[in-house]
């Protein structure tokens, strides 16, 4: 697709925005110049909530539990013959110039499992854990001052930026066969209502985050040219609307809302409970706004639960109407020995049951969005 056809058709698009604000308000990304496979993946995502939940895997095609680098190879596909029908990446560390990510997978590598599950019609999101710029140290160790060394005027704007210019150098790398680029959802400063990061609730104001937000949204449209993303705002568990949108940075900067969540030592019923007040919380904010619901990440570690698909996540899930459910990653062992992974694999204990979940009619998997050309205006 040349510049001038996208060029035209933007232009068309906006001016038909002008006319009819109404209705662009449900059809149209917050990015005004968005390109028109990124109007349609966000048009065709919230076509697609009345389909079902579309299910996807951090890492999905890097690795699995006790395999690396097999091509075509997935956990879940293992499991059920079928890929996710979202693929999730970590942008962290390329800020540094690495050749690999925080998580060991080579950048050169993650650019082609990108093309590979956009030219598979599934959808790509991006999450991005960026070391803090104040100390040099991990997303994980945040320092006082940190977000606001990086807003203008602080003493590390300009670092910031630097790391923002590799961002969108990988991002403008990402074309599909045709030249056209590929549309990402991108969700930086995550569980920002929580205090494990940097960006996170004890270490800067509301309107710290929301001008941290705006400002690399602003600079990866604006001085970057980039118009291939849709924005994902996404918070840990929250338990009010007030408190989701404390540090909203507004419509024009979001076109995704979700939240995380991971059972840990809470019992299945109590999961359950919260998972489905959130959700319902989570949509009716996301209706009001225009906006498409999805659950940003979740999982239970190892998945001690025979059942745990169907008799837990799938009775949190089931009355919502939300774009898609991305578990986190099969790490497998780690270096202390330990297991890490949210999807089962082969062999596991709740693969059985994985199978059950899969076959439901409204949990959506690589085959069954195949052929819904999400990036296409005829699409679904």
């Amino acid at each position: 697709m040349n510049n001038s056809w996208n060029k035209r058709c933007c232009a068309l698009l906006l001016l038909f925005c002008s006319t009819h604000p109404a209705m662009c308000q449900n059809d149209f990304p917050s990015d005004g110049k968005a390109t028109p496979a990124t109007v349609n993946l966000y048009r065709n995502l919230k076509k697609l909530l009345t389909a079902g939940i579309m299910i996807g895997h951090q890492d999905d095609m890097a690795y699995g539990v006790n395999w690396k680098y097999e091509k075509g190879r997935s956990d879940v596909k293992d499991v059920t013959g079928d890929f996710p029908a979202v693929f999730g990446w970590e942008l962290g560390h390329i800020e540094l110039d690495s050749k690999v990510n925080l998580d060991s997978v080579p950048f050169d590598k993650m650019l082609e499992f990108i093309k590979e599950g956009y030219e598979m019609g599934a959808v790509i999101t991006v999450s991005w854990h960026l070391n803090n710029p104040l100390t040099g140290k991990s997303a994980w160790e945040p320092a006082a001052g940190t977000v606001a060394s990086v807003l203008p005027g602080g003493e590390k704007n300009n670092l910031y930026k630097n790391w923002l210019d590799k961002v969108a150098g990988f991002l403008n790398s990402l074309k599909g066969k045709k030249g056209e680029f590929i549309p990402v959802i991108f969700r930086p400063f995550h569980e920002l209502n929580g205090s494990w990061f940097w960006w996170g609730k004890n270490h800067c104001t509301p309107d710290q985050l929301k001008q941290l937000y705006r400002f690399t949204v602003d600079y990866l449209r604006n001085e970057k040219n980039i118009h291939h993303l849709l924005f994902a705002y996404n918070t840990d568990r929250f338990a009010t609307k007030e408190e989701y949108l404390e540090r909203y940075p507004g419509d024009e900067y979001v076109d995704v809302m979700g939240f995380d969540i991971y059972q840990r030592n809470e019992g299945n019923k109590k999961f359950i409970d919260e998972l489905d007040k959130t959700l319902t919380t989570l949509e009716s904010i996301a209706d009001a706004k225009k906006k498409i619901p999805a659950l940003t990440e979740f999982g239970y570690g190892t998945v001690p639960d025979s059942s745990w698909w169907t008799k837990t996540l799938w009775q949190g899930l089931r009355n919502h109407k939300i774009s898609y459910a991305l578990a986190w990653r099969n790490a497998g062992k780690e270096a202390g020995g330990e297991m890490e992974f949210y999807m089962p694999y082969k062999g596991h204990l709740s693969e059985n049951d994985f199978k059950s979940f899969y076959r439901l009619k409204k949990t959506l998997f690589g085959n069954d969005i195949k052929g819904k050309h999400i990036y296409k205006p005829t699409g679904l």
